[in-house]
Formats: structure tokens, C-alpha cells, sequence
């Protein structure tokens, strides 16, 4: 297996040397791999013109699999210009790289942690609810729509962005999210904003039509202002959620943070065949990177669905989650999941724990 290894900027480098020591552990006890560092940082705009390096381009369309850090917080990606709004803002080449190599699905699991109980902010019998997948597609809507921009003199500008949807694109995600649910507990939500929008309107019939293919998996339509209110309420209704590009970035943020934070949420992107991308779900955070603060659990946990997705190796990827567990069953807690009776440790020395563990 060839991965090719991403770090990012922000607190992307200093977790994904928690990653290596999980693969390097991994490594020992007899699983053969490959890895090759790539760059895609914002100084590569500086340097290079781009955000993209052809090398790293080359490197990601080779490899079998990436393992992602972050990206974004360099000073052009804060830039609010017009001219800096598109291609050569840093997190444009996630968006690039994600289309680029045809991930169009994302996976964000969120699992009630029973150990990080008294992390969430849902009332205990709430929280234990939680088991569910997001599939957020990918490849489409606001992010990509055309036209977009920013047009117009000071005083009276016009900022544009276009939701579009091919039927094919919705017809391809759908039929992920039902595999998947028909893998466990065999529901499927659709969440969508039919009611105003006729983009989600298409989506919702598409959803409909593919789902009378799988007469074995139970079917429901959610408006995604009552998705969110269902998700605090009742989270256990939900096994398997399937939305849009917009919809599925800030609903799984919102589930991730039920569980307690969202530094412990990791993510798989995937597309035809085993190839994907693996990151955790936060972002690049600025403000701790250096600081040996950052929760290091989501890189980890990418690692476990990277394992599994990509190569089939379900051992491998459950010798991670135990290790997880085990760490923080000993109360090993980094600060923004850090209760009373825990002890506080910072990004080495919990990738240090997991490492050993494994």
C-alpha cells in the first residue's frame, strides 16, 4: 500500500506525527506499507505560484490512499480581496484534490465515546444515543456551482454562488449511503431544503427513486432546520444521514461536537474503488498550532478508517480504536475534552499513549 502522507499547516504537521507513530507501531507488528511526504501549504503560494505542487499532484494520483492533516490559516487564505477569494486560497486545493481524484463521498462517523461521557454537552442519556454516519457529498454544490464571484464597485457589490446538482451526482451518493445503511442498522435520513430550493427538490425525488432499489432500508426525508433540531433531541433516530455538499459540512460539525468535541471525529473521502482520502474533520486552528494542545484522536481515528477502507484490513483498524479506548479508559485527556479526574496531556503525549498501546 502507498500512502501518500499530507501534513498541511496550522496544527496539521504536529498531528500527523501522532498518525506516524500509530502506522510506525503498525509497521512493527508486521503491516507493510509505504509512505511518501507530499507538500499543500499556503507558503506554496509564495514559492511556487500555487497551492498545488505538480510534484504533489503526481504523488496523491499514484498513491493508493492520503492521510490529511490541514489546511488553511496562512495569511492569503485570511485575505478577504476578491482576487484571493478563489483558486489560490489555500483550502481551494483540498476542494481541488477531493474533485481532482473523483472522492465524492465523504464518511464522518460519530460514536458515543462511553469514557468522554461527561465531555458532550447533551444530557448523558442523549449522548449515549449516538451512533450514526454522515454521508456528505462531495463534489458538487455551492462549493463548485458556477457562476460565483464577487462583481461590482465598492458600495454595491454582488457576491454570487451557484447550488447545483447533476442528477447523476445525487444518483451516485445516494447509492452510497444505502449500501452503507444496509450494512447496519438499515435507515437512511435524507436531509435536504426541498420546501424553497428546487435544487433539493431534484435531490429529494433522485434520493426516492434510488431508494426503490433497497426496499430492505427504511427511507425518511428530513428539511435540514428539522435535522438539526432531531439531532439534539433525538439523536438515536438516526443511523445513516445522506446530504448535500453545504448541509453535510456544518451538520456533521454539529454532530461531532455532541460527542464532545471535534477534535476526536475523523473522516474517510472516497470515490469508485478503495482509493480515498482520510482526515479529522477540524480544521487547520491557528490559534493552538505549536502549542501542543491539539487533539491528536480524529488523525489517529483517520488512520483506523484508512486501514479499513482502503486496505481491508479490519484487524489493523480495530487494534487502533482499542488502543484509543484504552488510553482514554487510563484518563489520559487532552484540554478540550478534559474532565474532572482526568489527566491533562498534550498532542505528543497522547499520540505517544496510542502508540504504545498498539
Amino acid at each position: 500500500m502507498k500512502i501518500a502522507i499530507v501534513p498541511g499547516n496550522g496544527i496539521g504537521p504536529e498531528i500527523m506525527r501522532q498518525a506516524m507513530k500509530v502506522l510506525d507501531a503498525l509497521r512493527s507488528n508486521g503491516l507493510r506499507f509505504e509512505t511518501q511526504e507530499a507538500p499543500l501549504r499556503g507558503e506554496a503560494i509564495e514559492a511556487l505560484g500555487t497551492t498545488m505542487p505538480f510534484a504533489t499532484h503526481a504523488l496523491v494520483k499514484e498513491a493508493d490512499a492520503i492521510l490529511f492533516g490541514a489546511i488553511g490559516a496562512s495569511s492569503l487564505d485570511r485575505n478577504e480581496e476578491p482576487d484571493l477569494l478563489a483558486p489560490e486560497r489555500p483550502r481551494s486545493a483540498l476542494l481541488e484534490m477531493r474533485r481532482d481524484l473523483g472522492l465524492y463521498a465523504n464518511l464522518r462517523p460519530v460514536k458515543h465515546i462511553p469514557e468522554l461521557a461527561g465531555a458532550s454537552p447533551l444530557r448523558p442519556d442523549l449522548a449515549a444515543q449516538l451512533d450514526l454516519v454522515v454521508v456528505r457529498e462531495l463534489n458538487a454544490d455551492l462549493y463548485f456551482g458556477e457562476p460565483r464571484g464577487v462583481s461590482g464597485a465598492p458600495g454595491s457589490r454582488v457576491g454570487v454562488n451557484t447550488m447545483r446538482y447533476e442528477e447523476h451526482e445525487i444518483e451516485r451518493i445516494a447509492h452510497a449511503a444505502f449500501r452503507l445503511a444496509r450494512q447496519r442498522r438499515r435507515k437512511l435520513c435524507s436531509i435536504d431544503k426541498a420546501n424553497v430550493l428546487e435544487t433539493m427538490a431534484l435531490w429529494r425525488d433522485v434520493v426516492r427513486r434510488v431508494g426503490e432499489s433497497y426496499p430492505e432500508v427504511e427511507l425518511r426525508h428530513l428539511y435540514v432546520d428539522a435535522a438539526a433540531m432531531v439531532l439534539l433531541r433525538d439523536p438515536g433516530s438516526f443511523d445513516v444521514i445522506v446530504t448535500g455538499n453545504l448541509f453535510g459540512d456544518i451538520l456533521s460539525d454539529q454532530a461531532a461536537m455532541m460527542m464532545g468535541s471535534i477534535g476526536l471525529s475523523p473522516s474517510a473521502s472516497l470515490g469508485a474503488g478503495g482509493k480515498g482520502l482520510y482526515e479529522p474533520i477540524h480544521g487547520s486552528a491557528p490559534d493552538i498550532a505549536g502549542k501542543d494542545i491539539a487533539n491528536p484522536l480524529g488523525m489517529i481515528l483517520s488512520v483506523a478508517m484508512m486501514l479499513r477502507h482502503s486496505l481491508g484490513d479490519e484487524t489493523a483498524a480495530g487494534r487502533i480504536e482499542g488502543a484509543v479506548r484504552r488510553v482514554l479508559s487510563q484518563g489520559l485527556r487532552t484540554a478540550d475534552v478534559m474532565q474532572e479526574g482526568g489527566r491533562l496531556v498534550g498532542t505528543e503525549a497522547m499520540g505517544n499513549a496510542v502508540a504504545a498501546e498498539i
